[in-house]
């Protein structure tokens, strides 16, 4: 009789706790909501703004945007890994934080047991540029470069542990290259050392190249993505014209704090893909060089998973460290 009483008592339990998290999903939201964001202006954070107004809209309350862009992301982590996961604060960011932990020996947090992923938002692609001077057409052609000259290409990046820092790094591993990397304090000063000669490769957005490759000072190989970009019609994927597997994109995503009743997750994960279908975030994305995605919150976890798989051996080998 103890065992039975005792199992009926975690039935009932349980079933009030769903019955909970469902009335709060329900209620939700009865007031402003936080969202904590990247620094002001850059492509995320602009992602995450541009979602955040019409969510507003949808959901019938005010999103507040609190933009801590310091030390990579992980003090607007720690803000919503200690709030209450009631879906009143929540955190829009990109892959820095889920790879803060392997980049900072400081950072502490797991990015799947402390907070909860809602919704995979966007994702930018990234492409292979080089200079007009580089006697390649495609990335069979690149790769085939840097065996013969083994050291002599350079490629020029943003601060360690970057995006495209680490998609360069990744293409090398991959492609079993020797190409010298080249740091500058940003992506705008790598894409001018590009477009002036002094590195002959880059990785990087639209944003960075297309316009120079319009002019003829640069060639764009590929598009990082695993399928091709609307920003660049007929342009092939890496993985697709010379090396199988490869994949690289940009991404910004939802989260909330760890907990979050699974009712509300699910609510806030189908509200902002009802967002992302709408016409004027769409064309807002296109213009940013962003495509939208929009996933279930198990889409996005296993997303994460492998994308802090990836990133944490590349990381491991090349001995990157996060700079600032």
């Amino acid at each position: 009789m103890r065992k039975s009483s005792m199992m009926n008592a975690l039935w009932i339990l349980g079933l009030s706790a769903l019955c909970t998290g469902a009335a709060l999903a329900q209620n939700y939201p009865a007031h402003p909501i936080r969202m904590l964001a990247p620094e002001p202006g850059g492509g995320n954070e602009v992602a995450g703004r541009i979602v955040a107004q019409a969510l507003a809209v949808r959901l019938g309350q005010q999103i507040v945007i609190d933009n801590r862009g310091a030390a990579g992301g992980t003090i607007a982590a720690g803000i919503v890994m200690r709030a209450a996961p009631d879906g009143y604060t929540l955190l829009v960011y990109g892959s820095s934080i889920w790879l803060a932990p392997f980049l900072r020996k400081s950072v502490t947090y797991d990015p799947l047991r402390d907070f909860t992923p809602i919704v995979l938002e966007a994702e930018a692609p990234f492409f292979i540029f080089v200079h007009s001077s580089v006697p390649v057409k495609t990335v069979t052609e690149l790769i085939a470069l840097a065996k013969a000259k083994p050291g002599e290409l350079n490629y020029g990046s943003a601060g360690s542990g970057a995006a495209t820092h680490l998609a360069a790094e990744l293409f090398k591993s991959m492609a079993g290259v020797n190409i010298t990397r080249i740091a500058y304090k940003g992506s705008g000063p790598a894409s001018n050392a590009l477009v002036g000669g002094e590195v002959q490769v880059l990785f990087g957005s639209a944003s960075l190249g297309m316009a120079q490759v319009k002019t003829g000072r640069l060639k764009v190989l590929a598009v990082t993505t695993g399928r091709p970009s609307a920003l660049a019609p007929g342009l092939p994927t890496v993985a697709a014209s010379g090396l199988p597997g490869y994949e690289v994109g940009s991404m910004v995503g939802l989260f909330g704090p760890a907990k979050m009743p699974k009712a509300l997750v699910n609510r806030l994960a189908a509200e902002v893909r009802e967002v992302l279908k709408e016409p004027a975030v769409k064309e807002r994305f296109l213009s940013l060089a962003i495509d939208p995605v929009g996933t279930s919150p198990e889409e996005f976890v296993d997303i994460l998973k492998k994308d802090m798989v990836k990133w944490s051996k590349v990381i491991k080998d090349q001995g990157i460290v996060e700079e600032g």
